[in-house]
């Protein structure tokens, strides 16, 4: 009997996942062939709808069971083509206040679901499904962040190594050309080092991601001319900041102790900022559950739970996105709360081992 209940947790928790994630996908195309409310409908599916669904209670009571990989698969493609559907429609179909609306829902819509998704992607151990994860992320012209999150992020998450990791007292629009340039060259810089040890005989996958993105730049410019190349980049920007402001979120002010030994802690609760909400879960994948990611990287998306311990966002993370964009704001809210957290984590004993070497 228990295991019925189980398993009817577990597709109610996929079929959550399915509809949070499908439904902006869904009302995005109608949206772009004809405009009105149902394209209006698909940035408030992703931007706003979660702040309502939150306050109801879990349907599924927290249980996290599938592994969902075959949704993943599905979104990944969804975002291969939604994207030139998007630079269609507002290239050459949507107007005024559609076309508005069509730049946030479609940007929302590969920001908040499709980075999550492929970023899902480029963790599995299958090949198809991480060169899926990888396609996308070229598709937003945002290739190098395949090698600097795998090679750089993972390992060096919250401390200086890490570009992404912002330090207290940074805003947001500092922080994001110096993220994007320091992911860009240390992603690099790791891939060549994996060459030179030996532990990679495949060639640079940077010369994939550039040649990749240049050729869809030329494709669409000879395609769509300058306005549709105007605004496929106007698309992959608003994507990338979004990934961005994410892990300018997820890792603000957190800072891995170095040990006598020279090396640094391993990452643990308080590395990250998690945050809670089930529905706004359901809509980025589980990211929000962000130590456990760190923690167990290879750990299928609806398996993520929060560690005894986490460091918590006083509100789900697509609000503390929006308020990290006022960076005045930002720092009143969240630097009180990083200071506690350090000062806590400062008097209690850590038996985490000590996993990375400093540089």
């Amino acid at each position: 009997m228990f295991a019925v209940f189980a398993c009817q947790g577990s597709v109610m928790r996929l079929f959550i996942y399915t509809f949070a994630t499908f439904l902006p996908a869904i009302l995005l195309i109608p949206g772009a062939l004809y405009g009105g409310p149902v394209l209006w409908a698909a940035p408030f599916s992703i931007g706003l709808m979660w702040i309502v669904m939150d306050q109801l209670p879990d349907p599924t009571d927290g249980r996290e069971l599938p592994v969902g990989d075959g949704l993943l698969v599905v979104l990944g493609i969804l975002q291969l083509t939604h994207l030139p559907l998007g630079v269609w429609a507002m290239s050459s179909n949507l107007h005024g206040f559609d076309w508005l609306m069509g730049m946030i829902g479609f940007g929302l819509f590969f920001g908040q679901v499709g980075n999550p998704a492929s970023h899902e992607l480029i963790h599995r151990s299958d090949r198809l499904m991480t060169r899926l994860g990888t396609t996308v992320y070229i598709a937003f012209l945002f290739g190098h962040h395949v090698s600097a999150h795998r090679l750089v992020h993972h390992p060096y998450v919250a401390t200086p190594q890490d570009p992404v990791s912002a330090t207290k007292g940074t805003g947001f629009w500092s922080y994001l050309p110096f993220a994007w340039y320091g992911s860009f060259m240390s992603g690099y810089k790791a891939e060549k080092a994996l060459r030179q040890r030996g532990q990679a005989r495949r060639r640079n996958p940077y010369v994939f991601y550039v040649v990749g993105e240049l050729s869809l730049v030329l494709l669409t410019l000879v395609l769509a001319g300058p306005w549709g190349l105007f605004i496929y980049v106007m698309l992959c920007a608003h994507t990338q900041s979004q990934m961005l402001i994410a892990d300018y979120v997820q890792h603000y002010g957190l800072r891995r102790r170095r040990l006598p030994n020279g090396r640094y802690e391993a990452a643990g609760p308080w590395h990250a900022w998690n945050s809670k909400g089930w529905y706004s879960s359901a809509v980025t994948l589980n990211a929000p559950r962000h130590s456990d990611h760190h923690a167990h990287p290879a750990r299928p998306y609806p398996q993520l739970t929060l560690p005894e311990g986490s460091a918590m966002l006083p509100a789900p993370l697509p609000a503390m996105a929006m308020l990290a964009m006022f960076p005045p704001l930002w720092k009143r809210v969240m630097d009180p709360r990083l200071e506690a957290l350090l000062d806590q984590q400062a008097q209690a004993p850590r038996t985490s081992p000590d996993v990375m070497p400093a540089h």
